[in-house]
Formats: structure tokens, C-alpha cells, sequence
């Protein structure tokens, strides 16, 4: 996918939290309307980096470029409106409990735009529509099963309509037949907005289902990117390790 121009482009990031370095030198590109999955095991910097592309994280040493933008020369205010270009879909939907479905997905839209409440009301129900979930504006979230939940947090990331999003684990503790309906979500708001995904999972089966590359984060490096079959015949046998779920291998040794 070379010839496609990268609308995120990672440099030499790295970070470190004390003693503890996450991200040692990541060199990644994600091109325009991809859907790139970032895969690794727990505690191996999914989420920091994905934190990165929206500058919530600051890099030690390196740069993250957003259409060509380097947000380190962003100010607080630039870098509120720049990320308006980014949907951020958090664990468990991260909705706000005391507010209705109707009104988590209007609070981007009532706090960042000048839209009237029939102009709210309609793209609401647009939002709603897209996860299937366009009868469910007046519930609470306690009210909505986890994948219902998901999707409300689905619905309210595209409010802005936005060219980049971002799922974090976006299927953990859910089953294989709710996970296999969020992948599809996953795919089907991709089709409809025109986005770029990038995805962080541990779930192998949904990872291979929206892919159209899958990166492997391991030891604060991008240790194997590439298209699906690929990455599945890869000779890395920490890549190998992951795949096959096996606790035998060099993911473990020492």
C-alpha cells in the first residue's frame, strides 16, 4: 500500500514511565482508509501508542504526524480542534451513566459545534442508525447489554464525522457471537464514513476479520506489519508464538 499517501506517520516514538520503557523507536505508518490492527500481548503498549496518535501521550523522543502535521507544534487549543478529526472508541464505551443514549452521543455534538437541536436531533439518529441501535436513544446505559454499549460508544465517536477512528479493545469480554456483530459494526461504519481505523486487540479471530494489515507490538517495537495472509505465514516465532496462543516460545523465556 505504498503508493497510498499515510495519514499517521510515527518516527523513532518512544516512551518510557519511569524505569519502564513502553515504546523503543516506533517507525509506523497507517495510510488513508486502511483498517490497520495493532496486536500484543497485555502490557505491551497497544494503548499508549494508540494514545500517541492523539497526542493524550507526549513522546519522549520522536514524532507523530497527523496529515502531515507534527502535533508536538500544536498548541492546547489547536491540538482541542485537531483532534476533532479523530472518533475515539474507549473500553466498555466509557458513556457517561447518567445520561441517556440520546444524550452521550449529542454531548460532542451540543460541546463542539454550533448545531441547532433539530440539526442534534437528526444526526443522532444518523449515528444510532449506523450501530442499529436508532431505537435506543431514550435508555440508560445500565439498561443496554456490553455490546449495545459498545455500539453507543461507536455511535457517539462518529457524531463529528470523523476521518480517523480508533478502537481501543473494542470486543474484550464480549462472546464470539457479540464480537463477531462489533466486528461488523467495525467494518460496516468504515464502508459508510470513508474512515481510516486503526484498531488495538488481543483478539485474534476479530483482528483478522477487519484487518487489512495487522502490526505486532512486542518489546516497545513493531516486530511484524503486513496484509493478513502474510503476517500469518510470518517466520518470527514471537509472531508465531501469539498466534498459535501457545505458552511455549520465546514470548515467556527469562
Amino acid at each position: 500500500m505504498s503508493t497510498i499517501e499515510s495519514i499517521i506517520r510515527l518516527r523513532g516514538v518512544e516512551k518510557a514511565f519511569g524505569p519502564k520503557e513502553v515504546l523503543r523507536g516506533i517507525d509506523l505508518d497507517v495510510d488513508t482508509g486502511e483498517s490497520l490492527v495493532i496486536l500484543g500481548g497485555s502490557g505491551s503498549g497497544k494503548s499508549v501508542l494508540l494514545k500517541h496518535m492523539i497526542r493524550l501521550l507526549r513522546p519522549d523522543t520522536g514524532t507523530v504526524e497527523v496529515d502531515g502535521v507534527d502535533l508536538a507544534t500544536l498548541s492546547d487549543r489547536q491540538i482541542t480542534n485537531f483532534r476533532r478529526r479523530f472518533g475515539m472508541s474507549f473500553q466498555e464505551g466509557a458513556l457517561f451513566d447518567s445520561m441517556t443514549v440520546y444524550e452521550n452521543v449529542a454531548f460532542p455534538l451540543r460541546r463542539s459545534t454550533k448545531m441547532s437541536r433539530s440539526e442534534i436531533d437528526a444526526r443522532v439518529a444518523e449515528c444510532l442508525d449506523m450501530v442499529d441501535l436508532e431505537q435506543a436513544g431514550h435508555k440508560l446505559p445500565s439498561e443496554l447489554s456490553g455490546g449495545m454499549r459498545r455500539r453507543v460508544g461507536f455511535a457517539r465517536s462518529i457524531a463529528l464525522e470523523p476521518k480517523i477512528l480508533l478502537f481501543d479493545e473494542p470486543t474484550t469480554g464480549l462472546d464470539p457471537v457479540l464480537t463477531a456483530i462489533i466486528d461488523q459494526v467495525i467494518i460496516s461504519l468504515r464502508k459508510q464514513l470513508g474512515s481510516t481505523t486503526v484498531t488495538i486487540t488481543h483478539d485474534l479471530n476479530s483482528a483478522f476479520r477487519i484487518a487489512d494489515r495487522l502490526a505486532m507490538l512486542h518489546g516497545g517495537q513493531i516486530i511484524e506489519i503486513g496484509p493478513p495472509n502474510a503476517f500469518r505465514a510470518s517466520t518470527n516465532p514471537f509472531v508465531q508464538q501469539f498466534l498459535a496462543g501457545s505458552a511455549e516460545g520465546p514470548l515467556h523465556d527469562g
